[in-house]
């Protein structure tokens, strides 16, 4: 589904990914993990088109085609969907509205009928449902007074509602109780399917305990150095990113 070659990314002049070369296919699950600046946020940015990341080098192709000549809304158009570390607060636009805008752009790009209001109503209410959200978050603005989890549950029902086939989830337990961990994980695990995929960018193991990955890749100084199973993210659990760049020496 995803295929990313060689892969090199600059942001101010700064080289951050530096020949990150990475392979999904559908119905798979990867996570990637890795050290403070080690480039994980600068992949997720650089995959979904956001201004001012720099592709100097390689290539990013999805379903066959050259991802990195479409617009970010023709990326979200192809299937691709973004959950951001810090999800954005928009004041005075509606989470309903918001969400009827997003899907419908995606059926027009799709060249599907829009969804009426009444059917986008019935609809969103059975996704939130499912992911334990109150409707009447959904007619508050945007992210606006949310806690930490609150947002993140949000992002959740915005992938339930959009319904893309691929997700990059950057950092989505960053901040999360366990209450929190446990709903935004079922929100993932119910996305899993042998025709989406997804990749989850995070710093710690307890998110891998409730989605298990089929890989998890280190990523240190803009490259993938290690691969393997969800005991590799043990293993950093207990003996951290030093026994891998050992390894690795």
């Amino acid at each position: 589904m995803l295929e990313i070659k060689d892969l090199h990314v600059e942001v101010g002049g700064t080289g951050i990914l530096k020949g990150l070369n990475l392979t999904i296919n559908a119905g798979e699950v990867h996570a990637i993990m890795g050290p403070n600046g080690a480039g994980k946020s600068t992949l997720s940015y650089a995959i979904a088109g956001k201004e001012g990341y720099e592709i100097t080098k390689g290539s990013v192709t999805f379903k066959g085609k050259n991802f990195l000549a479409l617009e970010c809304h023709e990326r979200a158009g192809e299937g691709l969907f973004l959950g951001m570390q810090y999800p954005v607060e928009i004041p005075g636009v509606s989470n309903m509205n918001f969400l009827k805008t997003a899907l419908n752009s995606i059926r027009r790009y799709k060249d599907l009928p829009e969804m009426a209001a009444v059917e986008f109503l019935k609809f969103i209410r059975s996704k939130a449902s499912e992911l334990k959200m109150d409707i009447e978050m959904l007619k508050r603005s945007v992210n606006v007074g949310f806690s930490g989890g609150e947002k993140k549950r949000n992002e959740m029902v915005q992938m339930a509602v959009l319904e893309p086939c691929f997700a990059v989830l950057d950092e989505t337990d960053s901040g999360l109780d366990i209450d929190a961990l446990r709903t935004v994980s079922e929100g993932i695990n119910r996305f899993r399917s042998p025709e989406n995929a997804a990749l989850i960018i995070t710093h710690y193991q307890r998110l891998l305990d409730y989605v298990v990955p089929d890989f998890v890749h280190i990523l240190a100084e803009g490259k993938i150095v290690k691969t393997g199973d969800k005991d590799l993210a043990l293993y950093l659990e207990e003996h951290g990113y030093g026994a891998i760049e050992n390894d690795a020496a």
